[in-house]
């Protein structure tokens, strides 16, 4: 299929970086659901990083995802409700809740992971490995420069 490049927005990196998340989200959505889950890449996101930090608090979520601290609490409420993630208080501040992967956070994060490796294949259809490499490094190095200016910077987490 052959798109029309005349319009100027087609080469313009906002339209296309926004063009291909619609892809990576839709992707993710699709290769879920087949295999009979309601995640978003967000919860995703923040369901693994409770993983590797048991006990991380919800600001530091937020900044290790890169996440809009306003709204991580959401993203938390609905993987509680679902029964992923629990949530404590702190005992050093009790306005400080930790989030713990449940077991069966853990057993999605085992029967999802294969499933979000293809999607990465997926969402870069069209190139070849040493094309995604380039893409993933470029990409990668441009968002990192950016990162201070983003709404939602990267922080990333330093347990204490």
């Amino acid at each position: 299929m052959s798109l029309d490049h005349d319009i100027a927005i087609y080469s313009m990196p906002g339209h296309v970086i926004r063009r291909l998340n619609q892809v990576a989200v839709s992707l993710f959505h699709d290769e879920c659901a087949k295999a009979g889950h309601d995640l978003t890449p967000v919860q995703y996101a923040a369901l693994k990083a409770s993983q590797k930090y048991p006990g991380i608090d919800q600001v530091s979520l937020a900044g290790a995802i890169a996440y809009d601290r306003t709204t991580i609490g959401g993203v938390v409420g609905r993987l509680e409700e679902k029964g992923y993630i629990r949530r404590a208080a702190a005992p050093e501040d009790r306005r400080v809740r930790r989030i713990f992967p449940t077991p069966e956070g853990e057993a999605l994060i085992a029967e999802i992971d294969p499933i979000v490796a293809r999607v990465q294949i997926l969402m870069l259809d069209g190139l070849d490995d040493d094309e995604r490499a380039t893409f993933v490094r470029l990409a990668s190095k441009a968002a990192e420069a950016g990162n201070d200016r983003s709404r939602a910077p990267l922080r990333p987490y330093e347990p204490k």
